[in-house]
């Protein structure tokens, strides 16, 4: 027995597109019915316009950046699998080609290959086929589809009149949705960071960025999915223009479906963002309420720099003492490397610091120490020996003789 005729208009529901308000349907959901047993099947479909709908197509032409020129109310033609149990997306049968009043009409280009060697799959998406259509309401117009038939897979086409809509559209849009109220965010929070008996490890507090995972620039209108379970919000702008380019409606946050319809703009975030221009991120508290989080590398500059001042400093102003032990001499060296390591800003006083290290190293042999930095008295004896009257006031004018007495008076004390 020959198998059951599919239904010439099923009951077939395609998704909503957020960027086209539907304005007429100009052919219903129509089955691509195979009429022969070969493998390549061939449809005709005919449709006409009314004066009204010429009327809005024709005073609908745009000029395009570039120079080009489109209309903003088009003729979508879009093609899907025949299933009515759910909205379907568009989707493209095998070998597809489509004339338009004998015009073929390009299709978009085909997806990456896959690695596994399957046939390319065109990625399916409306086809505005407005610049092959007779704009007149007195002469029909025909499009013929052509495709290679698959066993257990029936495809389903439908014509529309649809006005074009632009990510400025949608966001306006969105914004007259209105608001979510703070509270419901504050809900959320909470809901999150109640202890949960079983779990051994309490979260107490929750970080939250207020940059855009998009564009990693601050956020501006923050949004987020009805759909999503994270409090972490995108910039809906952003999101909105990626969209327009290449429709995915995929949260960039954690990667599921979030469609526009289920998009809504945090209050909660709008009011944190308003109170604080200078954070980028911040943290919640289990009641609720949030604090901004600064930088750790602030914090870290502005403790760090007095901490090695006051080391630097302890370190010049003792004197070197005979009495202190080794080990203390060591902890100076520490001290002394570290500085210099960390601290490299602060080089206004390198050469105190090499003093330090050489007086440390000294005090390892007490008994050198003492004759090296006490040497007042050895000097004391040799300058009340000389007549003052002797001396020259400037010190180019030393005579060679004048040297000779302190050295030798000194040569009999030192060792």
């Amino acid at each position: 027995p020959s198998p059951p005729i599919p239904p010439v208009h099923p009951d077939v529901q395609l998704k909503n597109l957020p960027f086209y308000d539907v304005l007429d349907v100009l052919i219903k959901p129509t089955s691509l019915v195979q009429s022969s047993i070969q493998r390549f099947q061939e449809k005709f479909f005919i449709f006409a316009l009314t004066p009204q709908q010429v009327r809005e197509i024709c005073i609908s032409r745009d000029f395009l950046p570039g120079g080009r020129r489109d209309y903003t109310v088009q003729v979508q033609l879009r093609l899907c699998l025949a299933e009515t149990s759910c909205p379907q997306e568009d989707n493209y049968p095998n070998s597809l080609c489509i004339k338009v009043n004998g015009k073929l009409f390009p299709l978009p280009g085909y997806a990456p290959p896959p690695k596994n060697g399957i046939e390319q799959k065109r990625p399916g998406r409306p086809l505005n086929i407005t610049s092959l259509v007779r704009l007149s309401s007195a002469v029909p117009n025909q499009i013929s589809i052509s495709w290679a038939s698959e066993i257990g897979k029936n495809y389903s086409m439908s014509v529309y009149l649809v006005r074009q809509l632009t990510s400025a559209m949608l966001l306006q849009r969105l914004k007259m949705k209105g608001i979510r109220n703070p509270d419901h965010s504050r809900a959320l929070i909470k809901e999150k960071l109640t202890a949960d008996p079983d779990s051994e490890i309490a979260t107490t507090s929750l970080r939250v960025s207020l940059m855009c995972p998009l564009g990693k620039m601050r956020l501006t209108i923050p949004c987020r999915a009805v759909t999503c379970t994270h409090l972490q919000c995108f910039d809906a702008a952003l999101y909105l223009q990626m969209n327009e380019k290449k429709p995915t409606w995929i949260c960039p946050v954690c990667d599921k479906k979030a469609a526009y319809e289920s998009l809504i703009l945090d209050g909660l975030f709008m009011e944190i963002l308003n109170d604080c221009s200078d954070v980028d991120e911040i943290k919640f508290q289990e009641d609720g309420t949030w604090c901004p989080m600064r930088p750790k590398k602030e914090a870290m500059k502005v403790s760090s720099q007095p901490c090695t001042k006051i080391e630097s400093s302890s370190v010049l102003t003792k004197p070197c003492s005979v009495t202190v032990a080794n080990e203390t001499s060591k902890k100076k060296v520490d001290v002394i490397d570290l500085t210099i390591e960390s601290s490299s800003d602060e080089e206004e006083d390198p050469p105190a610091k090499r003093k330090c290290i050489f007086m440390s190293e000294t005090q390892s042999s007490p008994t050198k120490g003492v004759l090296m930095y006490q040497p007042s008295s050895v000097r004391v004896p040799s300058v009340t020996s000389v007549d003052p009257a002797a001396i020259p006031p400037s010190l180019t004018d030393y005579s060679v003789p004048f040297h000779h007495t302190p050295i030798s008076s000194m040569s009999s004390d030192l060792p």
